[in-house]
């Protein structure tokens, strides 16, 4: 299957996630994208900054007190560990799952459960670690 595939199969098809991109695990090449969804270059360094962050005594990183931008809109961070990072903006919300090789940024909608939205791209990220990506 292709990048692409997965973002609009895998991804946007389940009903689940509205916009989605995949991106190497550096954060600096975009290997497939929902048409209209752009992660500059800053945010995807703030996502993969994020990701090296260890946190601080009480493990709690720096992105859970300054929030996330993605796609032009900055989100709540609830979750930041070292595969998942989840922010939310209102009833809407992102999540973002790393995998061996690749970053994963989602988007989903405020008509969509935060859990359902979880669910579909962990499983994702599931699948792509278990075949080495």
């Amino acid at each position: 299957m292709s990048w692409q595939a997965y973002v609009d199969q895998s991804l946007v098809g389940t009903g689940n996630i509205d916009k989605a991109a995949i991106f190497n695990a550096e954060g600096n090449s975009v290997w497939a994208s929902s048409s209209g969804f752009t992660v500059a270059p800053q945010e995807m360094k703030e996502v993969v900054t994020a990701y090296k962050d260890k946190g601080d005594a009480n493990g709690v990183k720096q992105v859970q007190s300054t929030g996330l931008h993605v796609a032009g809109e900055r989100y709540v961070v609830l979750k930041a560990d070292e595969r998942s990072l989840y922010g939310k903006k209102g009833k809407e919300g992102i999540v973002i799952v790393k995998t061996t090789q690749a970053i994963l940024v989602t988007h989903y909608p405020e008509t969509v459960q935060p859990g359902s939205a979880a669910n579909t791209v962990e499983q994702l990220g599931d699948y792509l670690i278990s075949v080495g990506y």
